[in-house]
């Protein structure tokens, strides 16, 4: 181990929620050395039972570990390298602590939690290998301060963040300047078809434009389009449909703003099989996604059935086990579900009571409220898929909810990264981030940032100041 030093690659010691959090940690570190110690062992193993997220991830960490260990036929205090395991991705040794260790952290920390171990680990290290930064890795925020208040470099582990900053998530929506029409009128061709408007045009924003995008400008003439095609040098923009106007209502909702005329634009569009709508509470991503599932499901019969799931993750503490079926379990996560129902079933004024309790019953006998817990090894069929607080959920959790789709499905995932529930996800590492990164410029997805709230007054101005 000495012989490395040389080379100013750092030593990272692993924390177990590490671990637990990203199994791939190990091959993630490029030319780095890791270093697990026995505590960090101990604690993976009290982890592994049970069918929690956690406890998958404690089982494929110890499954790596061990492909890594068992081939190793000389001292495992040299350490084994992970090169062969990870396509050369990782370039640097895995170290196991191989015998008991005694620091000066004693004196300062008692030595019975694993956490004081562990930067007992640290202090050793640090003084064995003096010339090299040896650094600890943990989403524990309080063992990131002892050990920097006992002198030792600390940090997150980001490796699993989509974007640094959020602010830079792609907001699919873009504002054209002033003089955008000069800049790429050269050679310019518009066509009508549909009663929609057409242009086909080149210059330099086309560069950056991704397929599904939303483009507007307010001043004089103004123009809402969706860019169709997007090819480098050229693009076509396609003049959207104005869902602001009565005429063209979705059970009897109305877009109040741009950016909910855009999200209509995405929900009502059956060549779109995906639509991330994301915006603070109160913004209309539920009520405008029910009403475009209602209209395209028992009007237009383009969907057979709408399934609505969500995280269950309590704000405040836990209800407890609660009486009867999969569908009433979740009747106390659904209150927003019910709230927009009621809003769209009261939009139908002409029918009277009885028109309208007929309706309701209607709507509940195609609304169907499921589970996250029991997708696994499901398909759907002819189905609209709603996935409300989307953004309580992993990467891994959304890869498995998105990959239960099936023919003729339309996903869409709600969400707001200012409020995530769920410990250990940060607005960087949350599903409902990846998944807006990773679709955008898909054919087949739109996504939309919705900006201003439409609640109340009141709502707007709590969600501003307070």
């Amino acid at each position: 181990m000495a012989r490395k030093t040389k080379v100013q690659t750092k030593l990272f010691v692993l924390d177990t929620n590490v671990l637990l959090h990203d199994p791939t940690c190990l091959y993630r570190f490029q030319e780095h050395d890791l270093y697990i110690p026995m505590a960090t062992l101990e604690e993976l193993d009290h982890n592994k039972k049970g069918v929690s997220e956690v406890a998958r991830n404690a089982r494929q960490a110890s499954r790596f570990l061990d492909e890594l260990i068992s081939e190793l036929e000389l001292d495992i205090a040299d350490g084994v390298t992970l090169a062969e395991h990870s396509h050369n991705a990782a370039t640097g040794r895995l170290y196991l602590q191989t015998h008991p260790i005694q620091s000066d952290i004693a004196s300062v920390l008692p030595d019975s939690k694993v956490d004081n171990q562990l930067l007992g680990v640290v202090s050793y290290l640090s003084h064995k290998f003096s010339g090299r930064q040896v650094i600890l890795v943990s989403k524990d925020i309080n063992i990131r301060i002892k050990a920097r208040a006992l002198g030792f470099p600390a940090q997150d582990y980001f490796n699993d963040k989509v974007l640094e900053d959020t602010d830079l998530l792609y907001s699919g929506v873009r504002e054209l300047p002033a003089d955008f029409w000069d800049k790429h009128d050269k050679g310019m061709e518009s066509w009508q078809k549909d009663g929609r408007v057409y242009y086909r045009l080149s210059g330099p924003m086309c560069d950056s434009f991704q397929v599904n995008e939303f483009v507007y400008q307010e001043a004089g003439q103004p123009l809402y389009a969706m860019v169709l095609e997007a090819n480098g040098k050229t693009a076509v923009l396609e003049t959207i449909r104005d869902f602001t106007h009565q005429k063209n209502n979705v059970w009897g909702i109305m877009a109040r703003n741009r950016e909910q005329n855009f999200a209509l634009n995405v929900l009502m569009n059956p060549d779109i099989d995906f639509v991330t709508l994301l915006g603070q509470a109160g913004t209309g991503k539920t009520l405008l996604t029910l009403a475009a599932a209602l209209t395209q499901t028992l009007e237009k019969k383009i969907y057979s059935e709408i399934i609505v799931t969500r995280v269950t993750v309590p704000v405040g503490e836990d209800i407890g086990f609660l009486p009867g079926t999969e569908e009433e379990k979740m009747t106390p996560w659904m209150g927003a579900l019910e709230d927009n129902l009621d809003v769209l079933n009261k939009s139908d004024d002409e029918a009277g009571d009885w028109g309208r309790a007929a309706t309701q019953d209607l709507i509940r006998s195609r609304v169907k409220v499921k589970s996250l817990n029991f997708m696994r090894g499901r398909t759907f069929l002819n189905k609209f898929l709603i996935i409300d607080e989307a953004q309580n959920l992993t990467p891994k959790q959304m890869k498995t909810l998105i990959t239960r789709a099936g023919p003729g499905t339309k996903v869409v995932c709600l969400g707001n990264i200012a409020q995530i529930d769920t410990p250990y996800l940060t607005e960087g590492s949350s599903g409902l981030t990846y998944v807006v990164d990773r679709f955008k410029g898909w054919p087949h997805s739109g996504h939309v940032m919705l900006a201003r709230g439409e609640r109340s007054r009141l709502a707007d101005h709590a969600a501003e100041v307070l």
